[in-house]
């Protein structure tokens, strides 16, 4: 297995990497948004295959911005 797919950001980094704070992820994860996430008995984490997709899910095109 390729060492590069194993490699988990903590959640700090995570969102450091999309420019958030860890609690606006915290908050996404309790209400079911956000990206997907891995949990290894307490501690969570994210790979950056994952945050690259949720970024990409996010793309538009224009139009009206939404909350």
């Amino acid at each position: 297995m390729d060492q590069a797919r194993l490699a988990l950001l903590t959640e700090f980094d995570a969102a450091n990497t999309l420019s958030l704070s860890p609690g606006t992820l915290r908050s996404w994860r309790a209400r079911g948004k956000g990206p997907v996430f891995v949990r290894l008995g307490r501690r969570i984490a994210y790979r950056l295959e994952d945050l690259e997709a949720f970024v990409r899910a996010g793309l538009t095109h224009g139009g009206p911005e939404r909350g």
